[in-house]
């Protein structure tokens, strides 16, 4: 299972500033999936779908290098 990142939209968002979706990413910032979702349960469960290991934010500004910043779903 390849592993790919839940991120909440907009990137780089104001602090305190709503998420408007999420979207699925691989390490290299390629998008898994065109589709950008209403809730970060629906990205977790399409990357499941798609044979990937879905990983949620654990911060508010993240780094896919720093596996501090994530955590399974």
């Amino acid at each position: 299972m390849v592993n790919v990142y839940v991120e909440p939209q907009p990137k780089g968002r104001p602090e305190g500033a709503a998420i408007t979706g999420y979207i699925l990413e691989l390490a290299g910032g390629a998008k898994a999936s065109q589709t950008e979702y209403k809730t970060q349960e629906e990205a977790i469960d399409d990357a499941r779908k798609l044979g990937h290991k879905p990983l949620v934010a654990r911060v508010r500004d993240t780094d896919k290098g720093n596996p501090d910043h994530w955590r399974a779903a």
